[in-house]
């Protein structure tokens, strides 16, 4: 007997479609998480009263520096020491007015004072032996006088005794051995005088170059006693002009060496500033370029007189004139603020100044609505010390947080916390 088994076919199920249909709505609610994080703005929760914030306004651009300038005397002269020494008196007080010539400071140095001394004596000495060597010529040129006073008599007599015994040979009462005689003595006397005349003159001619020479020398030697006693006065110092002495702090035993400034004397007709100004500005400022001050609830007038380009430690220095001097009664030292206006004003858009530069370069900023500030980009233009030129994507009323954004760099939106 045979038995027949058959197996039955079943078939399995799909569950493909099954798995889609779980997942897609999975797939959907993800992407749309995602979406929503990649588009959504990056926001931050601040205080609002931790923040600055301005609001943009249309008014007129000034383009000005402002920096501090200093009163100082339009002319100034410094007291130097001209003999080292230590402070042995002193005359007046920092402050003072003086005038020329007015004793402010005595030093003392021995041993300077004993070498004015030596050199002193040193010179008179010279002076002595140059008018001794003058002396000594004189008589010499005294005895060359009496010599020859003596020889001229000497002639005369033989001059005398020459005419007679003539006439005597010629009358034949005088021998010829005497009248040869009497003829080689006149002769011997003549020649004698001559000579000594000759030589009186030649000396005296030495004599008198030499004596020139002496009182030339004697003249060298009386100039430099004269300079050494006026250098011994050296040790009193002087004003040397009229003002009011500033800058004046000498010390009772304390030394100066030849050259050191003990002081500085203001001549107190008229002023002047002096200011210290950023490098940055060095190409924007410019001899004749006015600008102003505030004094007295007065503005006045100043003007740029010179500029000194040399630049020590990041600075220059201006040098300004008051436009007009009249009625300012200055004193030195007082500091100003000064203006100094670069171009005409210009109507525009105005955004005041603020931390945010630094961190923005004046590209964008927060633009305040409502109870957040957006970010926006920005345009700038010039700036002054107190206002920015707004070129685009700034209109007036605008509020902006002008704030440092040093914490807002890669934050698009400032949420105020309540």
């Amino acid at each position: 007997m045979k038995i027949i088994v058959m197996d039955t076919l079943i078939k399995r199920k799909n569950n493909k479609k099954k798995y889609v249909l779980v997942a897609l709505p999975l797939l959907l609610i993800l992407g749309y998480f995602l979406t929503t994080s990649l588009t959504k703005k990056r926001s931050l929760n601040v205080n609002k009263s931790e923040i600055a914030i301005k609001t943009v306004e249309d008014g007129y651009f000034e383009d000005f520096i402002l920096f501090q300038a200093k009163v100082t005397p339009l002319n100034s002269i410094l007291v130097n020491v001209i003999e080292g020494g230590a402070v042995q008196e002193i005359f007046v007080n920092n402050g003072d007015k003086v005038i020329q010539g007015q004793p402010l400071v005595r030093l003392y140095n021995p041993n300077t004072e004993l070498t004015y001394m030596q050199q002193e004596t040193a010179i008179i000495e010279q002076i002595n032996n140059l008018n001794k060597a003058k002396l000594d010529l004189r008589n010499q040129e005294l005895n060359l006088a009496k010599d020859l006073i003596s020889i001229e008599h000497d002639f005369i007599d033989a001059k005398d005794l020459f005419d007679l015994n003539k006439k005597l040979f010629e009358q034949e009462i005088l021998s010829k051995n005497e009248w040869q005689k009497t003829q080689e003595n006149y002769r011997f006397q003549k020649e004698r005088m001559d000579i000594i005349k000759e030589s009186v003159r030649k000396e005296k001619q030495a004599n008198s170059i030499q004596i020139g020479q002496l009182n030339q020398s004697i003249g060298i030697m009386n100039k430099s006693l004269t300079v050494l006693r006026k250098n011994k006065n050296n040790f009193l110092i002087v004003a040397p002009l009229s003002g009011r002495l500033s800058s004046f702090e000498p010390i009772l035993g304390k030394t100066y060496v030849q050259g050191n400034s003990i002081g500085t004397i203001d001549v107190m007709k008229g002023y002047k500033l002096l200011a210290e100004v950023d490098e940055f500005y060095l190409e924007r400022v410019s001899e004749g370029q006015k600008g102003s001050v505030e004094f007295n609830a007065k503005t006045i007038a100043v003007q740029i007189k010179k500029v000194i380009r040399e630049i020590k430690s990041g600075r220059f220095i201006v040098e300004l004139n008051f436009v007009d001097e009249e009625n300012l009664e200055l004193n030195q030292g007082l500091t100003f603020g000064v203006k100094i206006n670069l171009s005409e004003k210009k109507k525009t858009t105005l955004l005041s100044k603020g931390g945010f530069y630094q961190d923005t370069s004046g590209k964008w900023i927060f633009v305040v609505k409502g109870n957040e500030a957006i970010r926006k980009n920005i345009t700038l233009g010039r700036e002054n010390p107190l206002y920015y030129e707004v070129l685009e994507g700034l209109k007036e009323g605008e509020k902006v947080v002008t704030s440092s954004y040093k914490d807002y760099k890669d934050v698009e939106v400032l949420n105020f916390a309540p």
